[in-house]
């Protein structure tokens, strides 16, 4: 899953204002900046695999466990690697920040200038 290292492709929810931040800073630093609404185009567990992978994070890891459907849904059970993923996959509403990848590194974008480790 690896990008031009010209070109930033952005997994993001363009209905977040953090998202918004990092897709406009994103636009500062590469020529090109390809955005993939995780909404509108899921990913497939072998893209999640290689995201993750690239991330070094697990599935649960990119979880927001405020969110309500978390707190009424998730929170207290216990799931193996791919039930993680399952749920990742099915409620890409939880994940909790943009993720950005540059050739072969992928950042987590908790806060917006966390895409400029990309330059």
């Amino acid at each position: 899953m690896k990008t031009h290292p010209a070109e930033i492709m952005l997994y993001y929810n363009p209905q977040s204002v953090r998202a918004r931040k990092v897709l406009a800073l994103a636009k500062s630093i590469a020529a090109n900046v390809k955005e993939v609404e995780y909404h509108k185009t899921p990913l497939t567990a072998t893209m999640w695999h290689q995201l993750l992978a690239m991330l070094d994070l697990r599935p649960k890891d990119l979880l927001n466990k405020s969110k309500s459907y978390y707190q009424e849904n998730i929170k207290g059970r216990d799931f193996d690697a791919e039930g993680w993923l399952h749920i990742l996959m099915k409620n890409p509403d939880l994940i909790k920040a943009p993720i950005a990848v540059r050739g072969s590194k992928a950042i987590l974008c908790n806060n917006p200038n966390d895409v400029l480790q990309l330059q």
